[in-house]
């Protein structure tokens, strides 16, 4: 008890953590000592940011210098914005510029996908024309019937001389097999795990994970949104049957921040093949006109959360519509606030979650802060088509963001994420008609819903929502 007492001061006084994560924390150490501590020990240490930097890692002066000269160009009032919509937003282009160097780029081809058969086949036809080099970045990857097709390309390109690199979370992955890479060692292609664990269950920074999707083929084309790679993602899941997520291709020079990511962080997983600048990775992008975007990467090794700014920013300056999709509807008291105060003065607020869960308890305080968001009279649908996996946002028909990072917590805070931020109104309609497509496969959940929830139901709710920021 005493060991658990102190913990508790080291967290109220020490830890820079949010003062809702830290409560729940104390709560679980007084609550449940013993499981509590260990939880804590698996879970709860803060990351050790100099942990992720090393000698070798990656950086390219070009992007560096791109990115503040755009900030400056903003400050000044000189920067020539590419179209109204991106004048309009432009509050929010400067919040991501003042990341980790996300600049924007206006000449991006996009196509949205939506259903995991299609994307999976557009990546295997970009990889079979790849002539350079195949970089891909998965939170998970399986050892079934997609995994080894793509594997077995990969050999191949890799056998033909062309530079392989493939990178995924230890923990998202740990069901493969050890051998799993074996033959792709053999043909010349590289394998890294990021944030592994030394034995099984024993990292003490097992809370953190790497959980971007992120795939470039000779620095022209790019991949970017929710799905990982495993035959769940093709609808082949007993459990939840149909898989709805959204990803993005990309043709443009945007794919130069996706790769300029891809390259930090497979630097920062491995000192043994390190990468460093080349210009074949950032060959010149073809003249064209297209959407602006901007690449936003975040993570628990950054001072700000900036993926969760950049949702707020949209958020608080939506004048008409706001459409969310994510699997996890656990916010913090920032985007919790921002998302009540727009449906209460008058903002189109629709949110949709699945009607299925995978994380049971997770489901749970999706569910209860839906109801404080329907309370504020925002529309809440449950996605009834198999599951929600799709993590976006679109606001009042003019730009939205697709990405890795899901509307909880854990995205915010904890997870190495990247998501792309789009000012397009062709596109961003696009998504309106997706979005609601799904609502005709949802079922949209009232006030009485919740009124006929059983009285442990709704104990579990709170209990859940009580729990969240430790999720």
């Amino acid at each position: 008890m005493l060991t658990n007492t102190v913990l508790a001061f080291f967290i109220l006084f020490s830890e820079r953590k949010r003062a809702t994560s830290k409560w729940a924390w104390i709560m679980t150490l007084f609550f449940l000592p013993f499981v509590g501590f260990l939880l804590y020990l698996l879970f709860g240490l803060p990351h050790n940011k100099r942990k992720g930097k090393h000698a070798t890692a990656y950086s390219n002066p070009e992007i560096r210098d791109l990115s503040k000269g755009q900030l400056a160009e903003i400050d000044q009032g000189s920067f020539e914005f590419p179209s109204v919509v991106a004048e309009e937003w432009q509050a929010l282009i400067r919040l991501n510029a003042k990341s980790k160097m996300a600049p924007l780029t206006h000449n991006n081809r996009l196509r949205i996908y939506t259903d995991g058969k299609r994307k999976f086949d557009a990546l295997i036809k970009d990889i079979e024309k790849a002539e350079n080099h195949i970089h891909l970045e998965y939170y998970l990857l399986k050892n079934d019937e997609i995994g080894n097709r793509l594997l077995d390309l990969l050999i191949e390109k890799a056998s033909h001389g062309l530079e392989v690199l493939v990178l995924y979370d230890d923990l998202g992955s740990k069901s493969l097999p050890n051998n799993f890479f074996k033959e792709f060692f053999r043909s010349g292609g590289k394998a890294a795990a990021s944030l592994p664990s030394r034995l099984p269950f024993t990292n003490p920074r097992l809370n953190y994970r790497n959980h971007r999707k992120i795939a470039i083929i000779d620095g022209k084309m790019g991949y970017i949104g929710g799905f990982n790679i495993g035959d769940e993602y093709l609808g082949r899941n007993g459990q939840f049957g149909y898989w709805r997520d959204t990803h993005l291709r990309i043709e443009g020079t945007a794919v130069h921040f996706l790769q300029h990511q891809f390259l930090t962080d497979w630097n920062q997983a491995t000192q043994e093949h390190p990468v460093f600048y080349d210009e074949r990775y950032f060959p010149s992008a073809e003249t064209i006109e297209g959407a602006a975007m901007q690449i936003v990467a975040s993570g628990p090794d950054e001072p700000v959360d900036q993926i969760k700014n950049g949702f707020l920013k949209m958020i608080a300056q939506a004048r008409k519509s706001v459409y969310i999709q994510t699997p996890y509807l656990v916010p913090d008291l920032a985007i919790l606030d921002v998302i009540r105060t727009a449906s209460l003065s008058g903002v189109d607020v629709r949110i949709m979650i699945p009607s299925k869960a995978d994380h049971l308890f997770i489901h749970s305080a999706s569910l209860s802060y839906a109801k404080n968001l329907l309370d504020a009279g925002a529309k809440i649908y449950a996605y009834g088509n198999g599951f929600l996996h799709a993590k976006t946002v679109v606001v009042d028909g003019m730009i939205f963001s697709v990405g890795s990072a899901n509307m909880d917590i854990r995205s915010f805070s904890l997870n190495f994420e990247a998501n792309a931020f789009i000012y397009d109104a062709e596109s961003a309609e696009e998504m309106i008609r997706i979005f609601f497509s799904d609502v005709t496969l949802s079922q949209e959940i009232t006030s009485e819903y919740f009124e006929n929830l059983s009285l442990f139901k709704r104990f579990k709710l709170q209990i859940a929502r009580l729990l969240a920021p430790i999720l």
